[in-house]
């Protein structure tokens, strides 16, 4: 049998169990799935996948001038006249379809 090593890990209990999930419908254990990020730390000399910043920037209140304002105000204006919204019960229903919450 391999030695082995242990790593202790403060996570989020709702990030856990999500994660959980989704391992138990793939069959591989929580440690082997942690084994094989690491592995992949190791192989590919850093984090195995893309971090970034999103593009888009949150908007502070307390930033902006009266006309940054105005023009954020418009465009969310703009997008409920063109339809581009999405109601709050159809991101709660998805969030409970996806992560069972």
């Amino acid at each position: 049998m391999a030695r082995s090593s242990s790593i202790f890990a403060r996570v989020e209990p709702e990030v856990k169990k999500q994660a959980e999930k989704v391992l138990e419908q793939l069959g591989i254990p929580m440690s082997n799935a942690i084994n094989i990020f690491l592995r992949q730390i190791v192989l590919q000399k850093g984090i195995p996948f893309e971090m970034k910043l999103p593009e888009s920037k949150i908007v502070a209140y307390g930033s902006l001038t009266e006309e940054q304002f105005n023009a954020e105000i418009e465009k969310g204006l703009s997008d409920l006249s063109s339809g581009k919204v999405i109601s709050a019960q159809s991101v709660a229903e998805k969030m409970h379809q996806d992560y069972d919450v």
